[in-house]
């Protein structure tokens, strides 16, 4: 299984130079970025971890790819993502959003079904990562 979720996921993995040019063109349209990790990559999932503060001072992609390495080496094994922000509509609007690692073994979902009445089906999902406790996920 392979997540796709958020901008370029159905591409192939982004370089180091392809993240630095999506940062350098949402510095250049003055969206605030910020670097998210989880370890729970459920589509509904919205609510990652931030990484540090929102960096709303830099001009160059430099220093938000500093600190993507640096959250990618200190959660190898959890998804990284950065996002930016378009402030022009007065509330917080998720202009650009892509994962820039995941873990090498992704386990995927579950896909649950239940039928109701009238022969109705619902479906669902479960993560696969959720069967172990958080924090341990991922681990080798």
């Amino acid at each position: 299984m392979y997540l796709r979720q958020g901008t370029f996921s159905h591409l192939p993995e982004l370089t180091d130079a392809e993240i630095g040019a999506q940062i350098r063109y949402a510095l250049l349209n003055n969206w605030p970025v910020s670097i998210e990790y989880t370890d729970d990559p459920h589509p509904r999932n919205v609510y990652w971890e931030m990484w540090g503060l929102p960096l709303f001072d830099l001009d160059e992609p430099d220093g938000v790819l500093a600190e993507v390495d640096a959250c990618r080496s200190t959660f190898p094994h959890c998804y990284v993502r950065v996002n930016a922000y378009d402030a022009s509509y007065g509330r917080q609007t998720t202009a650009l959003s892509f994962l820039v690692q995941r873990p090498a073994d992704e386990p995927g979902f579950l896909l649950l079904r239940t039928d109701t009445e009238d022969r109705r089906q619902h479906y669902g999902l479960r993560s696969y990562a959720t069967d172990v406790r958080a924090g341990a996920r991922y681990q080798d």
